[in-house]
């Protein structure tokens, strides 16, 4: 019988990983659980403070800061390919980035909408793009992992109309993506978070607004941006080998399918 390693991670150990977002929140939270099951971690984020949290990171390494805007997605196939060019051939995305802009409906802009969409859901798209493509190219398989919301199921709440549509299309796009490139065997998932204490949940939020959800939680409580870096690192894992195309429901069962 083949000894199978049953660790959390099993698989990571040295094997170039990119994490979007990880100035803060669910993406620092990812990118230290990352470099703690010794991966190689490029870590991406529009703000410089990036930077210090690559210095922070545990692991043998080498790490790698990136101030990168996610709305430039022209750059993206030269982005990936200094990575590479790094850190070695990527392993996964984990893509946690993303912009919100909380405005009643009313008054939304068509500047809101596509401040949002060219984040959230075309530079993902163009990133998925770039990142699957190299990993076909090196033909070692690898692992994209992209976040959409809770809400993307159960409707906005208080100011995120276009930030929720944005995330339906995360969806969307990542079953289309696990269908292209399960021949090429890159496993492509989706997390989906409920409330988790992080800046965003903060953000132009009411305090009545996060004390609703905390109450309508069967746990009674926000999540932790660990709770979903853990569940980032089984899919990046040999343990998930055969899940692809999946909605990884990751809520205290706010939101139940």
């Amino acid at each position: 019988m083949i000894k199978k390693d049953w660790s959390l991670g099993a698989g990571l150990k040295d094997r170039a990983v990119l994490v979007t977002g990880a100035a803060s929140g669910i993406g620092r939270a990812t990118a230290q659980t990352m470099a703690s099951l010794g991966a190689r971690v490029a870590a991406l984020d529009l703000q410089e403070t990036v930077r210090e949290v690559v210095s922070e990171l545990d692991g043998p390494g080498p790490h790698l800061p990136v101030v990168f805007d996610l709305a430039d997605s022209a750059s993206m196939p030269a982005l990936v390919a200094d990575i590479q060019a790094r850190l070695g051939p990527l392993w996964t995305l984990a893509h946690v980035a993303a912009y919100l802009r909380r405005k009643d409906l009313g008054d939304v802009t068509e500047e809101d909408w596509d401040a949002q969409h060219d984040v959230n859901l075309k530079g993902s798209f163009f990133l998925n793009k770039a990142v699957g493509e190299a990993m076909i190219a090196t033909g070692r398989g690898g692992r994209i992992i992209n976040f959409t919301s809770g809400a993307w199921l159960s409707g906005p709440v208080y100011g995120s109309h276009v930030y929720v549509a944005s995330k339906g299309g995360v969806v969307s796009m990542t079953r289309g993506f696990a269908r292209a490139y399960g021949p090429h065997n890159i496993l492509v998932n989706c997390i989906s978070p409920g409330q988790i204490d992080t800046p965003m949940q903060h953000l132009d939020n009411l305090p009545e607004i996060v004390e609703a959800g905390i109450a309508q939680c069967p746990l009674q409580r926000m999540g932790d941006p660990e709770e979903l870096a853990t569940v980032v690192a089984f899919l990046a894992s040999e343990h998930a080998s055969f899940v692809s195309g999946a909605t990884i429901n990751v809520s205290g069962a706010l939101v139940m399918y």
